[in-house]
């Protein structure tokens, strides 16, 4: 079976590459005839990936430990739950779990409406730039990063699952991120593609669903990244500006600022060249989230470590950036047509894309920084998350601050509802008063709270003002995706700055104070299972004026296997106001035990807003028009 499963990559691979040097040379003499050869192709090497896969799955469901990928990652106490999770909780296997989903997405492409509109040298030239993607991609499986290794004599039992790994939030994240990774090599090839062919028809309109769903997923990957942050970790916070976060981060931005400008293309005809480049540019950070991982360049508390694909995945960046700046700015030139004012919604979308794009070179620099300095100091220096939070914050604060504005001004300049446009800037300025009145005394968190309660009324008002738009499932679906960035922004601004955090050492019986909180530490059960060498678990009442709000169960625990680490499992009282929030930190020799306890004031509201944010692109997904049929441009 393991060379079975070796098999089927590197029969992928071949055809591969067969395929995009046939469509390369079919694209440059066009001759059309042989895009089916190729089409069909590739279902035959999306198939060798899938049959490769599915080896890989029931390995590890049967726990075949004579697959080292197995052994290093499931064991015999492990549940079948995660033994289905270790498929991408590993270094070999992610990577062909993000390889499986670009074949897959490659195969029903094939089959869209969107696809068949395209004209066939843009098919062709889709297929060279998407099949050397995958040929990379299994370039790497069959070479570097081999997940169908055998072990001689196998092993009786396997290492297990990184029991930080072992949580409901890591089941969902590594393959919501994989799904956005993946679902950006579409619009990233066939912009390319329709910008090389001169293709007619929008590759914007033809991959709005791809990119829409890609975003929806990465969005999704990224808040379960943080509540996993927030549960599993025990340190009270969601995000430290860990170079791994900071790495699902970056080509978010991106995306963020495509699907912006692409609004200002499809409505005006402007920003051709910017949005295909915008487009690479997404789909090759993704590429760079991956060399942060793999590459062991930055120390994180999750990367994979150095696999020996560090150079092929930068290479990969380079020549994927030279291409498409070749391909932007020695394409014949398409239309070209001046943008409006700046106090336009066209110009608060270019200006909050430009935002978006400054946060995330920001960010790469500050996660690049212990490598840039390393020019100049024989010492590199990392940043803290104190770099991080002073600089974006003021951006993030300001993007949500357009959000008031965007909604009341004309595509070309203009206040076109005076009304509106005053009471959202009425709710701002006395919000902010409010905060400020009430002890948010710090500027920016304070101004981003109040341009997310100006947002929200600025969204509410306008479905007020305009009854039309309550009919339009788009318009439902593009502010509802605002108001979830309104709450998260509401959220961070309070959970952030203003969360307060004490550590205690009590015996049981004692109570401890936390604003006006007090703690009690009632009692402690240890006990153990097949997974869990030792568990103990902590009891503590929570109450406030005499009345008890409830019971914590923060536990610490040692993992079979992993016996020289304690892991914490937190606990947590739910509030859509102050969050308790309770670590337990070790057991004293007079039979106390330290704690972590925290007040995390709106955290809740960063959840709720994530879910609407990861939800409601799907009110944005469009019918696209088969060739022929009404409404086919």
């Amino acid at each position: 079976m393991h060379l079975t499963g070796y098999i089927g990559l590197l029969f992928g691979l071949l055809a591969s590459l067969f395929l995009a040097a046939w469509a390369a040379i079919a694209a440059w003499t066009e001759r059309y005839e042989g895009l089916v050869l190729v089409e069909r192709g590739q279902l035959a090497a999306a198939g060798g990936v899938v049959l490769s896969s599915l080896i890989l799955l029931v390995a590890l469901t049967s726990r075949d430990y004579s697959f080292m990928y197995v052994a290093d990652n499931v064991d015999n106490a492990l549940t079948f739950v995660y033994t289905l999770t270790a498929f991408w909780g590993g270094r070999e296997g992610s990577l062909l779990f993000w390889e499986l989903l670009i074949a897959l997405s490659g195969a029903v492409f094939v089959f869209s409406p969107g696809y068949k509109s395209l004209a066939p040298r843009t098919k062709l030239y889709f297929w060279t730039i998407f099949l050397t993607i995958q040929g990379f991609f299994l370039l790497l499986l069959t070479s570097w990063s081999n997940p169908f290794i055998e072990v001689v004599p196998p092993r009786t039992d396997g290492r297990g699952l990184n029991p930080l790994l072992r949580n409901p939030g890591m089941i969902f994240h590594p393959p919501l991120l994989f799904l956005g990774f993946a679902g950006y090599t579409i619009p990233a090839a066939c912009a390319l593609a329709a910008f090389i062919a001169g293709e007619k028809k929008s590759w914007i309109a033809v991959t709005r669903n791809w990119n829409v769903l890609s975003w929806m997923f990465l969005t999704a990957g990224i808040l379960l990244g943080c509540w996993w942050s927030y549960m599993e970790l025990g340190w009270g916070g969601y995000w430290a500006w860990d170079p791994v976060e900071n790495a699902s981060l970056i080509p978010w931005f991106a995306g963020t600022a495509v699907l912006h400008t692409c609004i200002i293309e499809s409505r005006r005809g402007a920003l051709q060249r910017s949005n295909v480049f915008l487009m690479s540019l997404t789909f090759l950070l993704c590429i760079f989230s991956t060399y942060l991982t793999r590459s062991g360049v930055i120390d994180s508390l999750h990367t994979f470590g150095e696999s020996g694909v560090s150079f092929p995945l930068f290479m990969c960046m380079v020549v994927g950036l030279a291409v498409t700046l070749v391909v932007v700015f020695m394409s014949e030139r398409h239309v070209t047509r001046a943008l409006s004012e700046f106090l336009s919604r066209q110009g608060l979308l270019v200006a909050a894309a430009w935002f978006l794009l400054a946060l995330g070179l920001v960010v790469a620099m500050g996660t690049m920084w212990p490598v840039i300095s390393k020019l100049w100091s024989p010492r590199p220096l990392g940043l803290d998350a104190h770099f991080y939070n002073r600089v974006c914050l003021p951006f993030m604060a300001v993007l949500v601050f357009f959000f008031c504005l965007c909604p009341w001004l004309g595509w070309k300049g203009g206040i076109r509802n005076m009304k509106g446009f005053i009471l959202s800037c009425a709710a701002f300025a006395i919000s902010f008063g409010a905060f400020y009145a009430t002890g948010m005394t710090r500027f920016w968190p304070a101004f981003g709270a109040a341009s997310a309660v100006g947002a929200m009324t600025s969204i509410v008002l306008l479905f007020a003002f305009y009854p039309a738009m309550r009919s339009l499932r788009r318009n439902w679906g593009a502010y509802g995706i605002h108001l979830g960035v309104a709450l998260v922004a509401l959220g961070i601004a309070f959970s952030g700055p203003y969360k307060v955090e004490r550590e205690f050492v009590l015996k049981k019986g004692e109570v401890a104070s936390i604003e006006e909180y007090q703690v009690k530490y009632l009692d402690l059960v240890e006990d153990s299972t097949p997974e869990l060498r030792a568990r103990a678990t902590a009891t503590l009442e929570v109450s406030r004026d005499g009345s008890v709000l409830g019971y914590l169960a923060p536990d610490k625990r040692i993992y079979v296997n992993f016996e020289r680490q304690q892991f914490a499992e937190v606990s947590t009282i739910f509030s859509l106001g102050d969050e308790i929030y309770a670590t337990l930190l070790g057991l004293t020799e007079d039979d106390g035990a330290s704690f972590k306890l925290s007040i995390n004031p709106l955290v809740n509201w960063l959840w709720i807003g994530g879910t609407i944010m990861s939800l409601f692109p799907l009110l944005l997904l469009r019918r696209i028009a088969r060739p022929g049929e009404k409404g086919d441009a």
